[in-house]
Order: structure tokens, then sequence, then C-alpha cells
């Protein structure tokens, strides 16, 4: 059986699409970004928003045109190439593995600190199972940690609102996914965000002086590109473009309807962060949850902000899986991730599969490595599709069609070419150890696709 079910309405899909969302990112990007971006967060911040803008305009106008599974790479290979299709398609897994391994670890480490790796990996065993049961599983789980994340930030923004004190040190603290060395002081010492680095990172992080990036454009653009990490998860929807109901109306609604949602809610979460830590040097490992003073409702909330990552974590799996098998279909990964159970309707070995990736990258890769390799290859995933969201307008223009140019045609040119522009000037400023290793990632990608290419012609 190699055919998904359609199950899945627009409450569900906008919910699926805000699970992948309100986790890692909003409860723990603040901290970097800021160490950054300094006062330039809100601008960063913005600048973050209209790249996820842009992003999803492209995305939802492919999702009408192309309402299958599989995302970027069955858009990119039905306007642009097979290899295209293959490059975005690899970009995907890629990065979103790496998002998945990285999630894992900061889950654990809130849920269970000093025991990341044992509780990354039964997370990944546990969610993957329950992607396995079905789309209809994996949004009802959605629906539960979409309600818990939500009230967990209501309840730090409203502490803030009403002048409550925050917390300083109780003793149990996570750290963040942009840690481990990311950031280096004036005085050429490490600054990593908490658990990992422990009293001496703190300390290290207490004396910031001037930062090697200093303010203006290029700390905007890495903020920015920090920030995009809480936006990852809006074009959930579509790699689920098979099993939703009605897709050319379901997933323009759900990608942008969720993506609208979480703007609102990271603005008020920025205000009050910023506001609540306007004087201090350095801000807490877990932002949002230090927004409350009280010691055991500190921990709830980091308790909710794990169940969040997992949340999100669930999402990033499901993700994972079908566009796995949209390539298999084609025959770019091998056709066994293809089957899908004919009990669940389900794509259980890709599941599985994806699964295994990702424990292999938590038992052998540094946060650091995974968020870096994550941001790169979801940006340049990205500006693959909106180069075919370009072609796909010269075609429909080419093919002198007006219904259709009204109908699928109606986000402007210019929003995808700002898009794929803002995508590349992102990426340019990430860590560098991460372009390059994604560059050849990809690189020896296609080299053997290549290969087996000109193999299967002799």
């Amino acid at each position: 059986m190699t055919t998904l079910e359609r199950r899945l309405g627009v409450p569900g899909a906008i919910v699926v699409g805000l699970c992948a969302m309100l986790g890692a990112g909003v409860f723990f990007v603040w901290t970097p970004a800021a160490f950054v971006a300094g006062e330039w967060l809100w601008l960063a911040l913005l600048l973050a928003a209209v790249v996820a803008v842009a992003n999803a305009l492209s995305t939802a106008q492919l999702a009408m045109r192309h309402p299958v599974s599989g995302g970027g790479y069955a858009y990119a290979r039905a306007e642009l190439s097979p290899t295209a299709g293959f490059a975005a398609g690899w970009l995907f897994l890629t990065g979103k593995t790496c998002s998945a391994a990285a999630i894992a670890l900061v889950a654990a480490s809130h849920l269970w600190p000093g025991w990341e790796q044992p509780i990354a990996i039964a997370a990944v065993v546990v969610l993957a199972l329950l992607n396995a049961q079905g789309i209809r599983t994996t949004a009802w789980v959605s629906w539960v940690v979409v309600s818990l994340a939500l009230a967990g930030i209501a309840t730090a923004v409203v502490w803030s609102a009403v002048a409550g004190p925050q917390v300083t040190a109780f003793g149990w603290t996570a750290y963040a996914p942009l840690s481990d060395e990311v950031f280096v002081t004036t005085g050429g010492q490490p600054c990593s965000f908490g658990g990992i680095g422990g009293s001496a990172a703190a300390a290290a992080c207490s004396d910031v002086g001037a930062l090697v990036t200093p303010p203006g454009p290029l700390a905007v653009l890495q903020g920015a590109g920090l920030l995009f990490f809480a936006f990852a998860g809006y074009a959930r929807m579509a790699t689920l473009g098979e099993e939703v109901r009605d897709p050319r109306r379901t997933l323009p609604i759900a990608i942008l309807g969720a993506l609208g949602i979480v703007l609102a809610i990271y603005a008020i979460v920025a205000w009050a962060t910023t506001t609540a830590y306007a004087d201090a040097i350095v801000w807490p490992d877990t932002p949002v949850a230090s927004l409350v003073g009280d010691p055991v409702l500190h921990r709830v909330l980091l308790t909710i902000g794990g169940i969040a990552c997992l949340g999100s974590l669930m999402g990033i799996l499901a993700g994972l899986s079908r566009t796995s098998l949209a390539m298999a279909r084609d025959g770019e990964l091998p056709g066994v991730l293809a089957r899908i159970s004919p009990r669940t309707h389900a794509p259980a070995v890709a599941e599985g599969a994806m699964a295994v990736l990702a424990i292999v990258l938590v038992l052998v890769a540094p946060p650091v490595l995974l968020v870096a390799l994550s941001s790169t290859s979801v940006l340049a995933y990205y500006a693959i599709g909106h180069v075919g969201a370009l072609r796909m307008r010269r075609s429909l223009r080419a093919a002198a069609d007006d219904d259709a140019w009204r109908r699928e045609a109606w986000v402007p040119a210019w929003v995808s070419a700002l898009g794929l522009v803002l995508c590349a000037l992102l990426v340019v400023t990430l860590p560098w150890y991460g372009v390059v290793a994604s560059a050849a990632w990809l690189g020896a990608a296609l080299a053997i696709r290549a290969l087996r290419a000109r193999g299967a012609r002799r």
C-alpha cells in the first residue's frame, strides 16, 4: 500500500503547524538571539518574521498547485527538475533530522538533567511510534501539546505583566539549543548558555563587553538567523498535503493561519522578555519560564517547555517520514520507505528510518553543530522553494491559462524574490562550519545520485 488517506481538516492542520513552532524556539531562542542582536532584537525578530511570511506565501501557493506529500521536494521536482527536487528533499531531510536530534536533547535536558541522551532517545522512539499510528493520533497529541504550551506562555506573560519577581536560581536549568561555544567574548572566552557550561560558562557570559559581532546590520542578520529557528515548522502542513481534506483550500489557510497566530504570540513573548530583562547583562537560560518567580510554578513551566519541545519533535518526525516517502516513490530513496501500513495508513517504515537517523545524531553530534546544520539546510531548502514559485508563475503565464493564473498565481513575484534573497543572506551569516558541512553533504549526495544514474543508463 502506497497511498495515504485524507483525514485532516483545517483546525487539525493548523494545530499540527502550531505544535511544530511552539516548541524549542519560543521557549529558548530569545537568550542567544538577544546576546547577538542586543537592542536590535526587535528588528531581528521583524526580519525573521518577514522571511517566514515570504516562505509561507510561496509554500502555500505551491501547495495549492501540488497537494501531495513531500512539500518542497515535490514542488521543486514538478516546477524545476528532478535534480532540484532531490536537492530540496535532501536538504529538508538533513536539516530536520538535525533539528529533531537537537530538540530531543533540549527537551531531555529540561525533563531530566544529566540524562539527556537516554531520555532524548526514548522520546524519539515513543513519538515515532505515536506518529506510526496515523495522522489522527499526531493531530490529537498536537492538540494536547499546543494547549499546554499556550497555557504556559500565557502564565509567564501575565506574571511578568503584573510585575511579579523573576527567577534567579532554583538549581534546575537547561541549555538552549544554540549553545556550546556559539558565541565568543572579546576576551576570547567561550560563552555558553547554561547546562553544559555551568558556572564557568556563566562567568564567561558575564564578561560580555563588546561582542565579536558589533552592533549593526550583521548583528541583526545573525539574530534573525537564530530567531528563524523559532519559526521553522509553519510549512509542516505542506509535507502532509496528501492527508488533508480539500487541500487546495485547507493548506493555504492552515499555513498562513498558523503563522499568523505564532507571529502574535512571539510579539507578546518578545515584549515580555525584553521588558523583564532590559537591564540584565546576561539573559537567563530559559527566558520564558524565568519570567515567573515562584519556584514551583517555574519548574512547572520548565516541564511545559520540555513537553512543547516534544510536540515540535513529533511534527518534525512526521514531516521527515512524508518527505522520505515521496522521495522513495520517485526512486530517489530506497523503495521500502514508500510502504504504508494498511492498518494505520501511515508511512511506518519511513517513520522508523528517520527515527533511527535522529537517534544516531543524538549519540554523535553536539547540539551546536546540529542547529547550525539545521538552519543552513532549511534556509537553502526554502530558497529552492522560492525559485520554484517564480518558475511556476512563468509557466502559468506562458500557458496563457487566465483561470489558472488567477486561481494559483496569487502571490506577487516580488514576495518570492525577496524571500529568496533573504534566505541566501541569512545563510551566509550563520556559523561557517554549518554552511560548509551542509554544502559538502549535499554535494556528496548529488555526486552519488549522478553515479547511480550513469550506472542505470549503461
